[in-house]
């Protein structure tokens, strides 16, 4: 008998606000959300569930230590020999993982996004497809504070302190850096219907290989 092929493992990254979701929507849409296993990376921020609120408030949840990545790395390689995993969910307005897990089964495809993900190198290097979004830092920032208002209960005040003390300059180190990793860079995220047509195409070339 045969031996089955590896999924196919695609990379989303960009900074925070950049339209990463938007382009794994358009490609869950256009390629099948039968076909992805998608993972973000924001699932597998660490615990912080036993941390005074004045500590968890001054950590940098913008360095690649903030995420548990070994536990992405597993769980990415797991998913290639096409066994299912039980991925973290993550409770932003504690900082904390819940006590629930979600079970994500294997597809052909992997879609996995994230701000870091190409700053680390084990984990870079298990993309087939890295694809990076390239967006505006106004465009960025402004999104990030409409987030992190509505969804994530933060202030206008606490989101313009994290981005000057820490998503800023995290940015500048890790995030933007890694764009000479990606095979596609697309400007203006999802709405870049050229570029996506390509990335679309591109994947179902590689499924049907």
């Amino acid at each position: 008998m045969a031996k089955r092929r590896a999924p196919v493992v695609i990379g989303i990254a960009g900074g925070t606000g950049s339209g990463k979701t938007t382009i794994a929507n358009v490609i869950l849409e256009r390629v099948g959300a039968g076909n992805i296993a998608f993972l973000p990376h924001d699932a597998y921020y660490k615990d912080l569930g036993n941390l005074p609120e004045v500590h968890k408030e001054l950590r940098n949840f913008d360095h690649p230590d903030a995420l548990e990545s070994e536990l992405l790395i597993e769980h990415l390689e797991t998913l290639r020999t096409w066994t299912p995993v039980d991925i973290p969910i993550y409770d932003f307005t504690t900082h904390s993982r819940t006590k629930k897990t979600k079970r994500v089964e294997p597809k052909p495809v992997i879609l996995v996004d994230g701000i870091l993900i190409f700053a680390e190198p084990a984990l870079k290097d298990l993309f087939d497809v890295k694809i990076f979004v390239d967006t505006p830092a106004d465009v960025r920032f402004i999104r990030r504070l409409q987030r992190d208002i509505a969804e994530r209960e933060r202030t206008v005040e606490s989101v313009i302190s994290q981005y000057q003390t820490t998503v800023r300059p995290m940015h500048e180190e890790f995030v933007e850096p890694s764009k000479r990793h990606a095979d596609v860079i697309i400007p203006e995220g999802g709405w870049n219907t050229v570029a996506m047509d390509m990335v679309v195409t591109r994947i179902e070339a590689l499924l049907s290989q």
